[in-house]
């Protein structure tokens, strides 16, 4: 009874001080991840901060005061920068983007789909084809792909751009959304098939609807690959008026003296689209890239 009494004693008095403990150590833990988390976003932030800031102001100023906030705001550095030709090259990177969108979720989805849904030896063949893309170096293909751009008379047109864009991003866009389509039960496609639903059906009013997160997250990546890519949009484009952003914004650069707030205004409209895309689309994008990693 003595030591029942003294375990009985001493046990509960142990048991709170390592609770305590555990919830200490555990809240240090989480407050240095969120310290590093914030770091990260500001070290990632704070270059696009600068950016905008510096947009407003002059030549001089952004030489002479590099950190601070502009003196006088250049609200028409933007003005500027929209009439000597950031206009056209954005309506030129949205026809481009659009275009690329298009064709890569949709080529992308029905290859995912016929992928997903049977299996033979082409098939198989097929997807190490499509794996074998992704390993692809853009800088290793410019002159094979300039060379076929040239004989078909698509060098310095949109199409030179668009084409291109598609065939590299074809193949991530058929791994993600085939993985997702693997997720998706076999029974909704065999009822369907016994409803008298033929296959184009059932891609385009099961699968496709069911996988609208993956197709969002594929609608990013793409918008991103397109409206940012720079190396062939400098290569095969040669007239002023079919350049893109990335690489119209180099016209902008003078040789002997570049007026770099007209230079930030434009960089600061072209960073605009990409960043309003993340902010309304950005679950899908999480979401789709989560559920889309299931299987493979």
């Amino acid at each position: 009874m003595l030591k029942t009494n003294i375990k009985k004693s001493i046990f509960p008095s142990t048991l709170p001080t390592n609770k305590m403990k555990t919830s200490v150590q555990s809240r240090i833990t989480k407050n240095i991840v969120l310290l590093g988390l914030l770091s990260f976003a500001v070290i990632i932030l704070y270059p696009l901060f600068w950016m905008f800031i510096s947009s407003f102001k002059s030549y001089q100023e952004i030489y002479s005061n590099v950190w601070a906030l502009p003196t006088e705001w250049k609200f028409e550095n933007y003005s500027h920068a929209w009439s000597k030709g950031i206009s056209s090259y954005f309506i030129n990177s949205v026809y481009v983007t659009a275009l690329t969108i298009i064709l890569t979720v949709i080529i992308g989805s029905m290859a995912a789909f016929v992928i997903s849904r049977y299996k033979n030896r082409w098939v198989d063949a097929s997807l190490l084809f499509i794996i074998g893309g992704l390993m692809m170096n853009p800088q290793v293909a410019l002159i094979p792909l300039f060379e076929i751009l040239s004989i078909t008379n698509l060098l310095d047109t949109h199409w030179a751009l668009i084409l291109t864009y598609v065939a590299y991003r074809l193949p991530l866009t058929i791994i993600l959304i085939r993985a997702f389509f693997l997720t998706i039960p076999k029974e909704l496609s065999e009822s369907a098939l016994m409803d008298g639903c033929t296959e184009f059906d059932i891609y385009w009013r099961i699968y496709l609807p069911i996988s609208l997160p993956i197709v969002v997250t594929s609608v990013i990546l793409t918008a991103y690959f397109a409206w940012n890519e720079f190396l062939f949009a400098t290569v095969f484009i040669n007239s002023s008026e079919l350049k893109t952003i990335p690489s119209g914004l180099m016209v902008f650069r003078d040789a002997l003296r570049t007026d770099w707030g007209v230079l930030l205004s434009g960089m600061v409209i072209a960073t605009v689209p990409m960043i309003v895309l993340l902010i309304f689309l950005q679950k899908y994008l999480v979401r789709g890239l989560a559920e889309g990693s299931v299987k493979g």
